[in-house]
């Protein structure tokens, strides 16, 4: 990489049934080059935007993964009165990358999927106004960290039913000339909760899934409010009143409803109905979701990020918004001809009170010669691509019939995810093997029980206790999410931020908060 030149390249993981879009713009101090075809190019001022189909992941010459998502069919993105180009929601993504080229590695180099080049700094998130969000904060002089929490908060307007203040993610954030860290703000279990609150009936049997989706209970105290300010704390320029703006505009001004966020709503109606406040929000007068085309807004959230943008994490951890969310958890209003029976929570003041996004250690592999920092415990997506990662690096797949890399990337993936769902939970309960799991020599015998042919069957976890510097416990399985979204920025400082969250399934708990304009997860 060119000293003082920002190459980021984000491209979509292949899908074999559906290819998505990737939103990805460039801002430019001085200079842009491209490969780019001019018909899919929409200019600006020291801005690019970029609505192009993209094939596979490729972070330089070895094509390491940065993230990994499947892509949501195309569909329109939206600004109300405007039409853009699509984006795409990724499911069940299990963490969030970073991927940094060593000074040997000629990123970019050789053939592959277009690439865009510039010097003043880059974002991409599934929906153009909020990547617009993060240029323009870029273009105001702020850094990465400013552009990802300003595009966030833009997201939490516009992908409700897959993030927002009700929910939790991770984020990873490389500093100029410093460490990578990361910011663990993902949802956290009431103190009241025990290990079989979703337990019922004698002998005692766990809840069908739906039953404790849609409750109280399956929601955890939301960190994403405590992510931003902890993010903008540590490392940004800006102040919370300033990056959520854009988020303020969209909400008051609205956006255009497009297929997805349709579709999205219509497999929540039969739940989304019995919860008047949910259906006030989310449906029309008749109980069917809002038209395709029709403008949304959401000024019940405009009020609430204005709320914090005035007060801080304390304008939604307590105060009004808290009051509100904590009797939605352990009261859900439900209409007296609601369908299904939903459950109380257990989550009290003290829980919003006490809630923290902790920083912690990121993972690290190195894939011929690119560093690959990520998540840690409690996120699975660090080890689990690390371990795979590992795996792979053993097979000399650039010299491989595509079938055949295929085979092996499918076979480390199984064997990775079969150590993640033994090992994988929160650190802060179990001790995790993670050095373990991403040991080269543990890699070495997962890598040495695949064959030429897929193994049958589900594959068994190993063991990588041996390989572990530290004393570990089995841990119990934690699940990833259903559906998320993902947003990376960076600057021409060279800040770079990859940022995933998330309220769990899609439409979370279903429960909205009166008066406040957003959906509760349901993590738990």
């Amino acid at each position: 990489m060119v000293k003082g030149e920002l190459q980021l390249l984000l491209l979509a993981r292949e899908a074999e049934e559906e290819v998505g879009r990737l939103e990805l713009a460039v801002a430019n101090d001085r200079e842009f080059s491209t490969e780019l075809e001019p018909e899919r190019l929409v200019e600006g001022p020291a801005l690019l935007g970029v609505s192009n189909p993209i094939h596979r992941v490729q972070v330089a010459r070895h094509g390491a993964i940065l993230s990994t998502v499947h892509p949501r069919s195309a569909g329109a993105s939206r600004l109300a009165g405007l039409r853009l180009s699509s984006g795409c929601t990724g499911h069940r993504v299990a963490g969030t990358l970073l991927v940094v080229a060593s000074t040997s590695t000629n990123v970019g180099s050789g053939s592959g999927p277009p690439t865009a080049i510039g010097t003043g700094g880059a974002a991409a998130s599934v929906e153009t106004i909020a990547t617009q969000a993060a240029i323009d904060t870029l273009k105001r002089g702020g850094n990465a960290v400013d552009a990802a929490v300003a595009a966030a908060g833009v997201l939490g307007v516009t992908e409700p039913f897959s993030c927002g203040i009700g929910g939790g993610g991770f984020m990873v954030v490389r500093t100029a000339g410093g460490p990578v860290t990361t910011i663990d703000g993902r949802e956290t279990a009431p103190t009241a909760m025990t290990p079989t609150s979703f337990w019922v009936g004698s002998p005692p049997a766990p809840l069908p899934f739906n039953d404790a989706r849609f409750s109280g209970l399956s929601v955890g105290v939301p960190g994403t409010v405590a992510t931003w300010a902890e993010a903008l704390a540590r490392y940004g320029t800006m102040t919370l009143a300033q990056v959520l703006q854009p988020g303020i505009q969209v909400a008051r001004h609205g956006f255009v409803v497009d297929q997805t966020f349709f579709d999205q709503t219509q497999q929540n109606v039969d739940y989304f109905d019995d919860v008047p406040t949910t259906a006030a929000l989310f449906l029309d007068p008749d109980g069917t979701p809002h038209d395709v085309g029709s403008v949304f807004t959401n000024p019940e959230l405009a009020a609430t990020y204005q709320r914090i943008a005035h007060l801080g994490p304390k304008g939604f951890y307590r105060g009004a918004v808290a009051d509100a969310l904590v009797d939605t958890v352990k009261h859900p209003v439900i209409s007296p001809t609601a369908n299904h029976t939903w459950r109380p929570g257990v989550m009290g003041m003290r829980d919003l009170h006490t809630y923290v996004a902790p920083t912690r250690t990121p993972t690290h592999v190195n894939y011929r010669g690119l560093d690959v920092y990520s998540m840690g415990p409690p996120s699975s997506g660090g080890s689990t691509v690390g371990e795979a990662l590992n795996i792979l690096e053993g097979y000399p797949l650039s010299s491989m019939t595509r079938v055949d890399a295929l085979h092996y990337y499918l076979e480390a993936s199984r064997y990775s995810f079969a150590d993640r769902n033994a090992y994988l939970a929160d650190p802060d309960y179990f001790d995790v093997p993670l050095s373990g799991l991403l040991s080269k020599d543990y890699a070495a015998t997962r890598r040495a029980l695949i064959t030429t042919t897929a193994a049958p069957g589900a594959v068994p976890p190993g063991n990588p206790y041996p390989y572990n510097t530290g004393v570990g416990e089995a841990a119990s399985t934690a699940l990833q999410s259903e559906t998320t979204t993902h947003l990376t920025t960076s600057d021409k400082w060279g800040n770079v931020v990859s940022y995933t969250f998330t309220i769990e399934s899609t439409g979370g708990s279903g429960l909205a908060v009166p008066g406040f304009g957003f959906l509760l997860n349901n993590e738990l």
